[in-house]
């Protein structure tokens, strides 16, 4: 009764809902607008209450949020959060991560009943396959702008700490040995532009600012794409142009023309991830696409596309994944979530046919324009989420008598109906499902 006087005393018609939220912009609005004991019942009140200050907030330990010991620098701490085995030897690395298989199976074993294999695995488990480059492998990486350790706001790197315990700095990257030296030396570039630009750095949307990460992107050829992600705030469009030729000028004809740039990208938002089709990135210079070359295949690399950040060991990965379909005769490849067809191109050989099922235009896109480059002409590419295109597509598949299905979802894993629509098909005989982290949301989808 009294939420609903209110709503007529501050001329508000809700909708029916069993309880009524009200919002003010402060408390001293609240206590104005509330008037003790009109309209609203003699149990109604408002008033200004004595707020405590909390103190620095505690981890779960107990402890003060801070940074780890002063003895350890800044380029360890980094380090240690980005290539947190970088002490180890390669042969060490392979083994921690073989153990770190283990439990996922181990913990699969269990969840599956009936099931006893081989040192209380479900299922065989090999050797982790190495990579053949461990040094400056990354052919993509993004460089985050904020307060250095200096304090400098605007310094480019990567952060050590957390915003949730408030002890956010960011570090040069040019220690880190996953990273190759083009990469670092586009972060320099970047960092010595935006110090002498009039502009701030945007750390925090609401605090404003323009400047915001960069993401670079190369090829074993040693062509070097650049995207540049700015927030727009409040600025006329003729402003932003204005900054935009600035950065042109100073990676083409001023100090960061060493960087030797093929593609300069811009994209202005104000959230924080927006693929092409909410923002559109904008080639300020050079060519639009970098190619690389995968197992004999040519790929098109455009600003967004996902891409293996270790392009040898991707070619490791797509030559286990063909080695695990181990089918004849005249199968059929479904590549759920395919991106930009990358698995579906190199195993389609001695296959009748591959079907990609992607949700992201430009991937798609990507994706049919690899298959041209190629001379593939038995992979197409489906555009839509799998969810719904699956269990669309597979009825019309019955005649086949062997599917082979290879997913390679995000983190996120796949969708419910993804996995009922490929445990309901008959015809799916062998099934590859590729993770980045199989003991996270990909448990799952296996159970």
């Amino acid at each position: 009764m009294a939420a609903a006087s209110l709503s007529r005393l501050l001329g508000i018609v809700p909708q029916l809902i069993s309880r009524q939220l009200f919002c003010f912009h402060t408390s001293q609005r609240c206590c104005t607008n509330v008037t003790f004991g009109q309209s609203l019942g003699p149990t109604t009140a408002a008033k200004q209450e004595n707020v405590r200050k909390h103190p620095a907030k505690k981890q779960k330990s107990g402890k003060t949020a801070k940074f780890p010991s002063t003895n350890v620098t800044w380029e360890e701490r980094l380090a240690d959060a980005v290539t947190p085995l970088w002490r180890m030897n390669y042969e060490e690395q392979l083994q921690v991560k073989y153990e770190a298989q283990k439990r996922t199976l181990q913990l699969l074993t269990t969840r599956i009943t009936n099931c006893s294999g081989t040192d209380g695995l479900c299922c065989p488990l090999h050797s982790t396959l190495p990579s053949p480059v461990t040094v400056g492998y990354r052919n993509k990486s993004t460089f985050s702008v904020n307060r250095g350790p200096d304090g400098n706001p605007k310094t480019v790197g990567h952060y050590i700490g957390t915003g949730k315990g408030r002890n956010i700095v960011c570090t040069h990257s040019d220690h880190l040995v996953n990273m190759p030296e083009k990469h670092k030396q586009v972060a320099r570039g970047y960092e010595q532009f935006i110090r002498h630009s009039p502009l701030d750095p945007c750390i925090l949307f609401h605090e404003g600012g323009h400047w915001r990460e960069i993401t670079v992107r190369t090829n074993r050829k040693g062509d070097t794409m650049a995207i540049v992600y700015f927030h727009p705030q409040d600025l006329e469009k003729e402003e932003i142009s204005k900054h935009q030729k600035s950065l042109v000028e100073y990676f083409t004809t001023g100090p960061g023309a060493v960087c030797e740039l093929t593609s300069l990208y811009f994209q202005e938002s104000a959230m924080t991830r927006c693929l092409h089709e909410e923002s559109p990135y904008q080639l300020l210079y050079g060519v639009p696409y970098i190619f690389e070359e995968v197992l004999g295949l040519t790929f098109r690399i455009s600003p967004d596309a996902f891409f293996q950040v270790n392009t040898e060991g991707a070619e490791v990965l797509y030559r286990t994944v063909r080695d695990l379909i181990r089918a004849s005769g005249d199968y059929i490849v479904l590549d759920v979530c395919c991106g930009t067809g990358a698995v579906g191109l190199t195993v389609c050989q001695g296959a009748a046919r591959v079907i990609g099922i992607e949700l992201i235009d430009q991937a798609v896109e990507d994706a049919q324009c690899n298959a041209v480059l190629n001379g593939i002409d038995n992979c197409e590419f489906l555009k839509g989420k799998a969810e719904i295109v699956l269990p669309e597509l597979l009825p019309s598949l019955e005649g086949a008598k062997f599917l082979v299905a290879v997913v390679n979802p995000s983190r996120a894993g796949l969708h419910y109906r993804v996995v009922r629509a490929i445990r309901n098909c008959e015809q799916i005989r062998r099934l590859v499902y590729i993770s980045c982290k199989p003991d996270g949301e990909a448990m799952r989808n296996f159970v």
